[in-house]
């Protein structure tokens, strides 16, 4: 477990070194005893042995006796549902003015 921000990933290494979960970003949208963070990754295709397109997870983290805590997360599949969530966030809040 981490014990601070800076070590959270959620890039996965195989106890043979293969990774099979490969972290390429990472934004930090929230710190303290509950953080956010939003991760950009790819998961390794074990039949072709290569990365599949990059997804993206927002994870949520509880900071419990020192140690970050994985609590919730919620993975962005494809290009398509990111564009889709981002213009509804856009024409939300752009309704608020």
């Amino acid at each position: 477990m981490a014990e601070t921000i800076e070590e959270l990933t959620i890039q996965w290494e195989e106890p043979d070194g293969t990774i099979t979960v490969k972290e390429l970003q990472k934004e930090i949208l929230t710190k303290g005893s509950w953080t956010t963070i939003m991760y950009l990754y790819q998961d390794l295709d074990r039949k072709k042995n290569e990365f599949g397109e990059p997804k993206v997870r927002i994870q949520r983290y509880r900071k419990r006796d020192g140690q970050f805590l994985p609590q919730s997360k919620f993975n962005i599949t494809n290009g398509k549902q990111a564009h889709q969530m981002a213009d509804i966030l856009q024409r939300w809040y752009k309704a608020e003015g």
